[in-house]
């Protein structure tokens, strides 16, 4: 959904879902892909205030996510989760003393918990990098593709949280619209002037990332095929036994898991298109599900309704936007 950024004055939307589509939409000119992780009905709830230049928000999504996400062109994205929860940003674990970090020139992949809430200031960086050279600092190195995470102190890190809840549910404290501009944007620039040290990150890390992206290019581009452990073991050049453990420390699941329930979103997208045209029983097996008893269960136990429930409310939208 697409929402004006080139308003003078900040615009607080509120939008909140049961679909998780439509929850990766919701946020203003992001580019994002939701599956859901954990079991049960989706639920979810976005506050955002955008100013022409910077855009801050809270995000509440009741079931645990794999969210693939590209934030808008010549931005910087700043992610806060509201507790440390078992969130990571591509495989990394985030600490109490750490925020999430990423330009536009990249995308990035989040692991969210259920009940997650998380924090986001999206900034433009022409008018970062003016702001910081008024105040004669330097953020050479910071909106490059560096580190995910900032490293700075708890008090730091509860400071921003308390910021953006005045911006977004007490309107600044009553402050002007200009104010809350600036006092935003400065907070930004004390996130990013940090002087505390970066967590390492391990080389058994490096190494069971670059297992997962390989298995999940794979995947990608085999679309119509039933991936499987031992195909994923091969393309990959490790054994089962590391093919589970890679997926185990940056994804949080098994490799099985992780092909089933992204088959089992893939054929949800499919079945909420208004335009298709293929019985249940078709999409399920062009994904790998040949037995219909077991496919009904596994995508009722993930999405809290049957296919045909999805595929019954996506022809009644369909109906009524002709």
């Amino acid at each position: 959904m697409q929402h004006n950024l080139l308003t003078n004055a900040p615009t607080k939307c509120t939008l909140t879902t049961t679909d998780v589509d439509q929850q990766a939409d919701n946020l203003t000119n992001w580019q994002q892909k939701y599956d859901q992780v954990s079991d049960g009905c989706f639920y979810g709830c976005i506050d955002e205030v955008a100013f022409n230049d910077l855009q801050v928000f809270k995000e509440f999504t009741q079931r645990a996510l794999r969210q693939q996400c590209k934030v808008w062109p010549n931005a910087l994205w700043l992610g806060i989760p509201a507790h440390s929860q078992q969130s990571k940003i591509n495989g990394l674990s985030i600490a109490e003393n750490q925020l999430m970090c990423r330009p536009s020139d990249c995308n990035f992949e989040l692991i969210t918990p259920e009940q997650f809430n998380i924090y986001g200031m999206v900034i433009n960086q022409d008018a970062l990098q003016q702001i910081a050279q008024q105040q004669g600092l330097s953020l050479l190195g910071i909106t490059n593709q560096g580190s995910p995470r900032i490293t700075t102190s708890h008090q730091a890190v509860i400071r921003a949280r308390q910021c953006i809840e005045q911006v977004i549910y007490a309107h600044g404290c009553g402050a002007s619209a200009a104010l809350q501009h600036d006092i935003l944007l400065n907070l930004v620039l004390q996130l990013l002037q940090s002087k505390q040290p970066q967590q390492k990150v391990t080389p058994s890390y490096k190494h069971r990332k670059l297992v997962v992206d390989r298995a999940k290019e794979f995947i990608v581009n085999h679309p119509d095929n039933v991936v499987t452990i031992t195909q994923l073991c091969e393309f990959t050049y490790v054994c089962r036994r590391t093919l589970q453990y890679s997926f185990e420390t940056i994804l949080g699941i098994n490799p099985l898991r992780f092909l089933r329930i992204t088959r089992l979103n893939q054929i949800r997208r499919e079945l909420s298109d208004p335009q298709i045209n293929k019985p249940i029983a078709t999409v399920a097996a062009n994904w790998g599900f040949w037995h219909p008893g077991q496919f009904a269960k596994d995508y009722k136990q993930l999405f809290g309704e049957n296919p045909s429930q999805t595929l019954k409310r996506a022809q009644l939208f369909g109906r009524e936007n002709l």
